[in-house]
């Protein structure tokens, strides 16, 4: 048999598990590397975190990144190449994390990589009635493993979205095992680039949706007018300003913030041409906003 099939079996029977956990969101700020260990499995699995680190990415990493990033018509090249350099760039975040951490990779039974989203088309944004919602990640899972020579699961919102959803938000699981308790109603709210939030029912009942922008227009707003920051440190700007009405009710009447929940979105929708087209609409003067 397979070694590789071998050690899946083996790592499946343990009773504690060892598994890196690599995130990059829509902000593209960075990569989120976490050291868990897992017990068990299902709704009585029990997670700890043991190490975090966020590793910020460069300058040149961004700038690739952006070139194709929620753009409907992109270079196909750029694509290929970066479904691998991204890969091997998180490979070796990982690495320097883990001798940082002094944890041998070998000890380390899976990696769990998310990958970097570049666009993502559910059927309630492309509305062309013959397709399925879609979603593309990249950033090569057999790249990773190579690389660190540990096992790699990758292409979970693939996974999601072949099961019937939109291929977001994935954070409910993760949510339960961590924050649920008997007889209580609780609801998480996280704020990326894209916010969404977690209902965790006292019955049981589970429900995870977008609700829609987070902190990715103020940061897309703040990288185009202000070069030398790329997004708004601490809420210096925000703390300076005041709601200017007529923008806000123009703002939302976009039709996303009408369809029910469970639904998700992205910066293929909310991004600075959005703010734009709102401000013409609400006659506000660009020069009002800061």
């Amino acid at each position: 048999m397979n070694p590789y099939i071998i050690k899946l079996q083996i790592i499946a029977g343990k009773k504690k598990r060892h598994i890196i956990g690599l995130m990059s969101g829509t902000s593209l700020d960075g990569l989120d590397i976490a050291h868990c260990t897992i017990e068990g499995s299902g709704k009585k699995a029990k997670v700890n975190l043991e190490h975090f680190i966020t590793v910020p990415y460069n300058t040149f990493f961004k700038k690739q990144v952006k070139e194709i990033f929620a753009k409907p018509q992109i270079p196909f090249e750029q694509l290929c190449l970066l479904h691998a350099h991204i890969a091997q760039v998180h490979a070796a975040m990982v690495k320097k994390a883990l001798k940082q951490w002094k944890i041998k990779p070998k000890t380390i039974d899976l990696i769990a990589s998310h990958g970097q989203t570049v666009f993502h088309a559910p059927k309630n944004q492309h509305k062309k009635k013959n397709f399925g919602n879609a979603t593309l990640q990249i950033g090569d899972g057999d790249q990773l493993a190579v690389k660190t020579g540990i096992i790699t699961l990758s292409d979970f919102r693939q996974k999601h979205i072949a099961a019937g959803g939109e291929g977001a938000p994935l954070a409910a699981y993760g949510d339960y095992l961590l924050f649920s308790e008997n007889g209580k109603n609780i609801v998480l709210l996280n704020i990326g680039g894209i916010a969404n939030f977690t209902c965790l029912y006292a019955n049981g009942k589970i429900i995870s949706s977008d609700t829609g922008p987070g902190n990715i227009l103020m940061d897309s707003w703040v990288n185009e007018k202000i070069k030398i920051q790329s997004f708004d440190k601490n809420a210096a700007l925000a703390l300076k300003g005041k709601i200017l009405p007529a923008l806000l009710k123009q703002l939302m009447q976009h039709p996303y913030f009408k369809l029910p929940f469970s639904k998700t979105t992205g910066p293929e929708i909310f991004n600075t041409d959005f703010i734009k087209t709102a401000i013409q609409k609400a006659k506000v003067p660009e020069e009002n906003l800061h």
